[in-house]
């Protein structure tokens, strides 16, 4: 059966900072909206900020649903499964922001991700997630799977790109600066890093 915590600490800190993958999900108030849900991972890119607060890089993507969803209405859940030893489950509903790149304490965020290249990636924010429920449950159904290692892909692509040449791509994209459903996105041009 699943409990419900009151901070994320002791045994499901470690299992969540273990995890080499997460889900997001997240949907506009409109109940004919498109419900998003992203996979996310990268070595380096997750943090726990406090017992109720935890933070992501948003990097480079074919969409920005989750900043869209964010900035409407703040709703996310984040979900980490077991796919090796003990099944479980742990998931983190709560109140999201995108902190973007031209935002005073975009800088004191970064500094929390001293484990990854982000200029790499094309970094467009950072998620701030503050906690309202934190749950687990069983995993009893979540399939085996091994984890062999981050793709170099994405870094491979976005190495390469600096602002100006990140915001004319992101300008060429259908949905970045807004959503399937048309709800504002990323602001572009993109604002230079202040990094």
């Amino acid at each position: 059966m699943g409990k419900t915590y009151e901070r994320i600490d002791g045994r499901l800190r470690t299992f969540i900072e273990a995890q080499p993958l997460f889900f997001t999900a997240t949907a506009p108030l409109s109940g004919d909206g498109t419900v998003n849900v992203s996979p996310k991972g990268l070595k380096g890119s997750f943090v726990i900020l406090d017992e109720r607060a935890v933070a992501y890089l948003d990097f480079a993507g074919s969409t920005a649903e989750t900043v869209a969803h964010l900035r409407e209405n703040g709703r996310i859940t984040l979900m980490w499964c077991a796919f090796e030893g003990p099944p479980n489950i742990v998931r983190v509903h709560g109140r999201g922001e995108p902190v973007f790149r031209d935002d005073p304490r975009f800088p004191e965020l970064l500094a929390r991700f001293p484990d990854i290249d982000a200029t790499a990636h094309g970094l467009r924010a950072i998620i701030v997630v503050h906690a309202e429920l934190v749950r687990d449950s069983c995993g009893y159904s979540v399939p085996f799977m091994s984890y062999d290692g981050d793709r170099d892909l994405h870094a491979r692509r976005f190495a390469r790109e600096d602002d100006a040449s990140l915001s004319a791509y992101f300008e060429k994209k259908d949905h970045i600066a807004t959503s399937l459903d048309g709800l504002p996105g990323l602001p572009l041009p993109l604002p230079p890093s202040t990094v």
